[in-house]
Order: structure tokens, then sequence, then C-alpha cells
């Protein structure tokens, strides 16, 4: 039987838990920028890239795991990196940032001549990814009250020509943030839209043109801190609305 010394030693242990993060797709652009901001923050990070070599200098103090989101085999070294955090350094998983994401070709094709193959990873990389690391890590996010950021994209709301399949993604990406809201109310769930940014990506999408007016990256992080700090009811949510808001 738990005694009321036991309780309140386990109480007092979830109060005083470090928060930790995990974000993925690290990289560059969105991620990277996170990352560090969260690092500056205090928090503890654990992170991922498909190109990740760079990373121990980029983000120095963060546990950087090498891999694709798509790959089950990694989806478990990320949990064993967080595990690892909560047993040598009584941390407390408060954040999952599904952030990695594909664009699919470039230059982007209209539906007519996607390659089922391409849109099958895009779907992989930008639903079924998030959705298996939300799995994954409930249990963890449940115990800490914790805040799911999933990144989305204004492309899974308005009608883009050539834009079929990734914003399709990105609006079964939206509809899970909405399912799991309803279904974890102790949870904080957002599906972000950032903007347009100045990123690869971005660039991919609009090949050979001239993308400096778009927004560094950099500029939106204070929204997504922000967002973290207030913890407005769960939902769909543009990082705008949240720059110059109140923390």
């Amino acid at each position: 039987m738990t005694s009321t010394s036991q309780l309140a030693s386990a109480s007092q242990s979830a109060r005083t838990a470090k928060p930790a993060a995990l974000v993925t797709g690290a990289g560059r652009g969105l991620g990277l920028a996170l990352a560090r901001a969260l690092l500056a923050d205090g928090w503890s990070v654990v992170t991922d890239a498909r190109r990740a070599g760079h990373l121990a200098a980029a983000l120095p103090g963060a546990v950087v795991v090498p891999g694709d989101v798509t790959d089950p085999a990694h989806r478990e070294a990320l949990a064993a990196a967080v595990r690892g955090l909560a047993r040598t350094g009584g941390h407390r998983l408060d954040l999952l940032v599904n952030n990695a994401s594909d664009l699919g070709p470039s230059p982007l094709p209209l539906l007519a001549d996607v390659p089922l193959a391409a849109a099958r990873h895009v779907y992989e990389t930008n639903v079924l990814a998030p959705l298996a690391l939300t799995q994954l890590f409930l249990p963890l996010l449940r115990a800490a009250a914790g805040t799911v950021l999933n990144i989305s994209s204004d492309a899974a709301v308005e009608a883009y020509a050539s834009w079929g399949a990734y914003g399709s993604s990105k609006a079964a990406l939206d509809q899970l943030t909405a399912v799991l809201a309803a279904e974890e109310p102790e949870l904080a769930a957002y599906a972000v839209d950032p903007g347009d940014m100045r990123t690869e990506m971005h660039q991919a999408a609009f090949p050979g043109e001239d993308i400096s007016d778009r927004a560094e990256p950099e500029s939106v992080v204070p929204a997504l801190l922000r967002l973290i700090a207030t913890r407005p009811p769960s939902g769909r949510v543009r990082a705008a609305d949240f720059a110059g808001a109140p923390a």
C-alpha cells in the first residue's frame, strides 16, 4: 500500500521535475530555431534530424538523435533518449513538437501528376509519424499535463494548385490535433500555422524564385514560446496571432 508520505514525495517530484521538450526536424529552419530558444530558456531538449552532423555545435547541450521520424526504430531511439533524461536528470516531458515535414517533389506537381510513392512518403512524415510519436509519448505527456505542438500550414485550409499532397497531409494533421484535444482534455494540443518563412523547404516549393521577403524562422519563435507559456484553449492557431502577445 502506498503511504501518505510516498504520495507526497511523488507529488513533490512531479512539481520539481525539470521541463524537457522533444522537437523533431531540428536540422534547420523552424525546428532548429525553436530548439535553440528552448535551450536558452532553460529547457532540456531532445531533437533529431536526418542531417544531424552540425547539431552538436548548433545546439550545445541538446540530446541529438540522428534519423528519420518515419522509421519506427528511430522513434524508439527518441523514446529511449527522453526516458534517459527522466531517469538520470529528473526531467518530465512537457512538450512534444512535431515539426519534421516532407514537402514532396519539387517543383510541386498537380494532383494529376503526383507520384503515389512521393505522396505516401509525405503522409508517412506529416501525418503518421506525428501520430506514432504522440502515441509513444502520451503516458509521459499525461503525467506532465503537457503540450503537443503540431506544425501545420495555411495549405491545410486553403486550396493552392500543386499543393495537394502537402496541403491535404497538413489538413489531416490538423484533424488529428483536434481529436487529440477532445480525447485528452488535460493536454494542450495545437496545430500551429507558422506563416511563410525563409526556409530550405519553402525555397523548394518555389524553385528559382527569390523568397528573401519571407520571415526568418527565428522571428516566429517568440510567438511559439508565448503559446507554450500561456496555454490558451487547444485548437488550430496562427503564430501571427501570438506575435507581441504578453507571455
